[in-house]
């Protein structure tokens, strides 16, 4: 059955070449979808001193609890593209649509209710992770704004698997490019008080993304309205509580897993933290108060730069595993297993081509121009050089578990990639960056180092999982 708007890849055609036709806006999108942190962390960094480094100090930990929630909840996108594409193969497309209604009735709910949560848990949450009062006061005020978004971030991600799912991965990238330009103009006003705006500093960054993401939404939904003659999404007897527990099924155990992954970064930012309460402890003898007048987060700053960084890798690896999972989750619904594994490792190997060939740039060819790009504080540049450096070696490794991941949400299999991610977050990442960094005194080289373990371990777990093969079994 053809449908309108469903792409489909020839089973025959380059499998290379297909992953690329779908996953290139996916990357561009979700890339420009970086710009929205990425432009605060520029911008702080043109705050004076010390509210430049206290502001990107304060951006992490904020940006965890907006996962912890948002993100949580943005993980009905896994469900939800998952059994579009099944649907759409199968030659159901009013079942896909079905599927998208349900998934963007949810996140309006569910979305409600996590913002309140948000709310509510936020003081002690910041309270645990951030120990100097300066930083977390800023971290406050961001998040706020943040939580605001919860809805509109979900919304979207929802309403994005779908259209990845059919294979229309452009329409987020439309989306993406609007929203991140609003995002851009909105920072510069309320960060630095242009145009008639407030001055209010690094909280600005968290208004500015909170009506962009809403802009997002927007145009999101009017391309949802145009898919209605084939898959009809815009009808109440669509509502069905058994379809939205399907979805649910196949969500939660990746909602489970952003819950232990934000909480294991949590942890880890707090290990990060600490050395900078022990730095405030001497500042008298600490080089920052030479060079800013009052302490300066310099190790939470940097981890701060080195994960802002390296999130536009991760976001570009997220894009290549969506497609994988598109992909993945087509082919096993035409009931092509076999294609269905030469996609997840074919995207594999263009991973670790073209993130190697990132990672070289990022980790030895211009390391000292890029983290001289993202912060100017010359203290933060210094802690911040070696972990850049190892991270950006790893890259590759990142990339192959970042993708076998998506390849295996995409095949209805997010129960196994929940369970190792808790214990690789709770029994190797956060255990081995205290250990490295606090207890055997390394720092934040130390702290690092157990992150690039944690990667491989990663790595090589969903690697044979996907090889093992057993997902090519699931019946959803």
């Amino acid at each position: 059955m053809a449908t309108a708007g469903f792409v489909r890849v020839d089973p025959g055609s380059s499998p290379y070449r297909a992953i690329l036709k779908l996953a290139t806006p996916t990357v561009i999108a979700m890339l420009s979808q970086s710009v929205v942190n990425e432009i605060d962390v520029l911008f702080f960094s043109r705050l004076p001193c010390p509210d430049s480094s206290n502001g990107q100090a304060a951006l992490l930990p904020s940006l965890i609890i907006v996962w912890l929630f948002g993100g949580s909840l943005s993980a009905v996108s896994v469900g939800t593209q998952a059994l579009t594409a099944r649907r759409v193969a199968e030659g159901n497309p009013k079942a896909a649509g079905a599927v998208l209604a349900n998934a963007v009735w949810f996140t309006l709910v569910g979305g409600a209710l996590m913002s309140l949560l948000g709310f509510l848990a936020l003081p002690l949450v910041l309270g645990a992770m951030i120990k100097v009062p300066e930083v977390r006061g800023i971290a406050m005020d961001y998040s706020r704004w943040r939580l605001f978004g919860v809805i509109s971030m979900a919304m979207t991600m929802a309403i994005k698997a779908f259209f990845d799912g059919i294979g229309r991965t452009h329409v987020h990238l439309v989306s993406a490019l609007v929203m991140n330009a609003f995002n851009v103009l909105f920072c510069w006003m309320f960060i630095f008080g242009h145009l008639g705006a407030p001055a209010m500093g690094a909280p600005g960054a968290g208004l500015a993304a909170f009506l962009a993401t809403w802009i997002g939404l927007f145009i999101m939904f009017l391309f949802a309205g145009g898919t209605g003659p084939d898959y009809a999404p815009a009808r109440w007897s669509n509502l069905s509580r058994r379809l939205t527990w399907d979805i649910l099924k196949l969500s939660l155990p990746a909602a489970g897993a952003t819950v232990a992954m934000m909480a294991g970064f949590a942890l880890f930012s707090r290990v990060v933290g600490q050395l900078d309460a022990a730095d405030a402890a001497v500042a008298a003898t600490n080089v920052v108060e030479k060079t800013c007048g009052a302490h300066e987060a310099v190790n939470s700053a940097a981890t701060t730069d080195i994960v802002e960084i390296l999130k536009l890798t991760f976001t570009a690896c997220i894009g290549f595993g969506t497609a994988t999972a598109t992909l993945v989750g087509q082919s096993l619904g035409a009931k092509q297993p076999e294609e269905a594994e030469r996609y997840g490792w074919a995207s594999v190997r263009l991973g670790v081509i073209i993130f190697g060939v990132v990672g070289l740039c990022e980790g030895v060819l211009f390391t000292p121009q890029i983290v001289g790009f993202i912060t100017q504080s010359p203290a933060v540049r210094e802690v911040a050089m070696m972990p850049m450096r190892m991270m950006g070696i790893a890259t590759p490794v990142i990339a192959i578990a970042m993708i076998m991941s998506e390849a295996l949400f995409g095949a209805g299999n997010p129960k196994f990639v929940a369970v190792a991610q808790f214990l690789l977050v709770f029994g190797v990442l956060v255990p081995l960056a205290y250990v490295l960094g606090v207890v055997a005194h390394v720092g934040l080289v130390g702290i690092w180092i157990a992150a690039c373990v944690y990667c491989t371990l990663a790595a090589i777990t969903m690697s044979a999982k996907f090889r093992a093969g057993g997902w090519k079994k699931i019946v959803l």
